[in-house]
């Protein structure tokens, strides 16, 4: 859905600054909550498996709301502060401080979440490593992502140096210093975030070499065996 609403942002914004979408400012008031439900589910998921788990009944030990909200704050520290962040600050810098401009890059922000079905299938994937859909999802999550949440702020500096006609290097020292910050807190995530995925790919490619080798030697093996019980015939 945020993607849907950014391709309709950028492709109706001729002017990146000027041009205006009803758009821009209404899935913000959308988004916004969503991030806070979103935090709660993560919560309420977090705190029920910790509940489950070893078949317990919640205790003062670990099902307490108090220690599993402990928990939960350390286990997803960036993904707290990545939320907390957009309610808190992209929220009012969307609605009110851009004072109704560039609402093309508001729609290119909307764009990072191409990513995210990727990302989603890929969680309920994690048991299936050895499908194929498993493989080609992997693939196309380190594309998407890399395009999608890596590139794209640098893609944001660059557009704006090419609409004012200033080098990229300049872009920093004239842009609205809630623009610098947003990038400067969010860029460094997508970065660590993508590190992460790379090393997954890493570990999946290394997993699939292992099993290939394993099944090799086992069929080798057995190849073996079967000569050995012929002569011995």
């Amino acid at each position: 859905m945020a993607s849907s609403a950014g391709w309709t942002i950028v492709s109706s914004c001729r002017d990146v600054i000027e041009d205006r979408h009803w758009l821009a400012d209404a899935y913000i008031l959308f988004a916004t909550p969503y991030f806070c439900y979103d935090l709660l589910a993560m919560f309420l998921c977090y705190w029920f498996r910790l509940r489950v788990k070893g078949h317990q009944e919640a205790g003062p030990d670990g099902g307490s709301v108090r220690a599993a909200v402990s928990g939960f704050l350390r286990r997803e520290v960036l993904m707290v502060l990545h939320h907390v962040f957009m309610v808190a600050f992209c929220c009012p810098a969307s609605l009110v401080w851009r004072r109704g401009r560039g609402d093309y890059f508001q729609g290119l922000l909307f764009l990072a979440e191409l990513s995210t079905p990727s990302v989603c299938l890929g969680k309920v994937l994690i048991q299936k490593q050895d499908w194929l859909l498993h493989r080609i999802n992997g693939a196309a999550l380190l594309l998407s992502f890399f395009c999608c949440r890596v590139l794209l702020f640098p893609y944001l500096y660059y557009t704006y140096s090419r609409y004012s006609s200033i080098p990229l290097y300049r872009v920093p020292l004239v842009a609205p210093w809630q623009c610098n910050l947003g990038a400067a807190l969010l860029w460094p995530l997508q970065l660590y975030w993508f590190s992460l995925i790379c090393r997954g790919a890493g570990r999946l490619r290394l997993w699939v070499v292992t099993s290939k080798h394993k099944h090799a030697t086992r069929r080798t093996k057995k190849i073996t065996q079967n000569k050995s019980n012929r002569k011995s015939k």
